[in-house]
């Protein structure tokens, strides 16, 4: 199959939606700093230690003075995935205790 191929595009598709993905160990990025760049059904994702040792991932845009879009990333049993599916994105929850209310 060639990536022309319609069956190689649709089974794409498929793994896509399908949620998580492993990309790794998360001892390939062992101290903050380091990071891991992969290709993700065609997107570069950069992985990430944070200095706080937190683990995110990254979509790299490709058009010029994009700002990498950060991607839903957890660590599991050691093992790094990922979601590319945007419609499971809830990045950030509102914090309801910060919230100011409306003036009438």
């Amino acid at each position: 199959m060639t990536p022309d191929d319609r069956g190689f595009r649709r089974e794409m598709a498929s793994a896509y939606r399908s949620g998580w993905q492993f990309i790794d160990l998360a001892t390939a990025i062992p101290h903050p700093g380091d990071s891991l760049m992969v290709t993700l059904f065609g997107q570069p994702i950069v992985i990430v230690r944070e200095e706080d040792e937190d683990v995110r991932a990254y979509r790299c845009l490709r058009r010029p003075r994009g700002a990498p879009q950060p991607v839903r990333c957890e660590v599991r049993y050691g093992m790094v995935f990922v979601n590319l599916d945007q419609r499971d994105h809830q990045l950030f929850e509102p914090d309801i205790t910060t919230a100011t209310p409306r003036s009438a």
